[in-house]
């Protein structure tokens, strides 16, 4: 995939179909969590910045106050993003032709065997007296 799609893509723009692929791999991959973070990222600093700016600039709001009230709606904006991380991962996964919570499903199963074996090793430590 070309570098531009990409960005395209991180800067919340839907791919084309052909690209399902790489969509499910980004929502499902190890790191998803922090790929899924920096297109949040890139998609509320703009906003953000440009309501402080319009503050200071459109209505003589004192600078302070701007970055205060530009500040609070990034802290709320990812918030908010990172909050529905999950079904907004499985949501835009239904946009490509997948199941709902296709995603979910393929983090709990690329995961399956790992949580297997932390699991017995739990039991195996603390579930001992109850044998």
């Amino acid at each position: 995939m070309n570098p531009a799609l990409k960005l395209w893509y991180y800067a919340g723009g839907r791919l084309p179909q052909e690209h399902r692929e790489f969509v499910y791999r980004d929502v499902t991959g190890p790191r998803w969590l922090l790929r899924f973070t920096v297109r949040s990222l890139v998609q509320v600093t703009p906003l953000t910045t440009a309501i402080t700016l319009a503050l200071v600039f459109g209505l003589g709001s004192p600078w302070p106050l701007a970055v205060a009230c530009g500040a609070l709606g990034f802290v709320v904006g990812l918030y908010f993003a990172l909050s529905y991380a999950p079904e907004s991962v499985d949501y835009r996964l239904t946009k490509y032709g997948y199941p709902r919570g296709a995603a979910t499903a393929g983090r709990r199963d690329r995961t399956a065997v790992q949580d297997r074996e932390r699991q017995a090793k739990y039991d195996a430590v603390w579930r001992q007296s109850e044998r």
